[in-house]
């Protein structure tokens, strides 16, 4: 009617704005929240408390039953998983102080994987360079850092011929540096025995199993394997930092072992993995206790 003020019509545009849309768990799940659940059901973890003879929760339900975690609580998900999460699957949560301390937690451990990763490499790089050098880790010197690794592998079987030829025919019995590798092999087969001698108190038969051991005569191609294994244990002992008498940080601080040409890369990690798990639980024990 004419005169009468009609009541603006109201649009879509007329509407005060939204207050920010709070970001949802649904909103959050995409391939990294899919792959963070994946990498924990894959992992062994126990997802669920389960009754004695309960059957075992099958893959899917397992990923499930994470997911539904994941969803209704993801600080206590964090907590419990924090080893394969995911920290961009938790901007959502990002401002509690739990989820800021596991935050840490993650990042130190990401550092310091980097960081050992780094150390590895460089003395991975080191001990082909020491191989190719050839003095290092020729047979005389393992003898002479570790006699009583070398007698069990190797020094024990030698015939008297063996141990005449080669390398070893220099190594004169009155010869002063034969007398301390002697005293250590003796010192160290003492501890040895006497750590035997404890284990064996509770078991039947244990000095009967020595001798039967001692009386074994390995055939060449066996000798061969344990040569190997000593070699392979030498090596291993180095990568670990186990050689007392070596200065690493000639090796670690050195910028010029990340450049050396490493002809293996497989031969490399065969080295490295079985470490792996064994450092993720030492570090899982010190997050539990900061």
């Amino acid at each position: 009617m004419w005169g009468e003020i009609e009541p603006p019509v109201k649009t879509s545009e007329d509407k005060l704005p939204d207050e920010p849309p709070i970001v949802s768990v649904s909103q959050a799940e995409s391939s990294c929240v899919s792959s963070m659940v994946e990498a924990v059901a894959r992992s062994g973890c126990p997802v669920k408390s389960q009754q004695i003879g309960e059957a075992e929760l099958t893959p899917e339900q397992r990923r499930e039953e994470l997911l539904h975690q994941y969803r209704s609580r993801p600080l206590v998900f964090l907590e419990r998983y924090h080893v394969c999460v995911h920290l961009c699957t938790f901007s959502h949560v990002s401002s509690d102080p739990r989820a800021q301390h596991y935050s840490k937690v993650i990042q130190r451990r990401a550092t310091g994987c980097t960081n050992r990763t780094r150390i590895r490499n460089q003395r991975y790089a080191a001990l082909r360079a020491l191989q190719k050098e050839g003095q290092y880790f020729s047979e005389e010197q393992m003898r002479v850092r570790e006699p009583l690794l070398y007698e069990q592998y190797i020094g024990q079987y030698l015939t008297d011929e063996e141990s005449a030829r080669g390398g070893l025919a220099h190594l004169l019995l009155n010869s002063y540096q034969e007398r301390l590798i002697q005293n250590r092999l003796q010192e160290e087969q003492e501890r040895e025995e006497g750590a035997q001698e404890e284990d064996e108190d509770e078991e039947e038969g244990g000095e009967y199993d020595r001798v039967q051991l001692n009386e074994w005569a390995p055939t060449a191609q066996e000798k061969a394997l344990l040569r190997e294994e000593f070699i392979s244990q030498m090596h291993r002992r180095f990568l670990d930092g186990k050689d007392k008498d070596f200065n690493y940080s000639e090796v670690d601080e050195n910028p010029e072992y990340d450049n050396l040409d490493i002809v293996s890369r497989d031969a490399e990690d065969k080295y490295f993995d079985e470490d792996e798990e064994e450092e993720d639980e030492d570090e899982d024990e010190e997050s539990m206790t900061e």
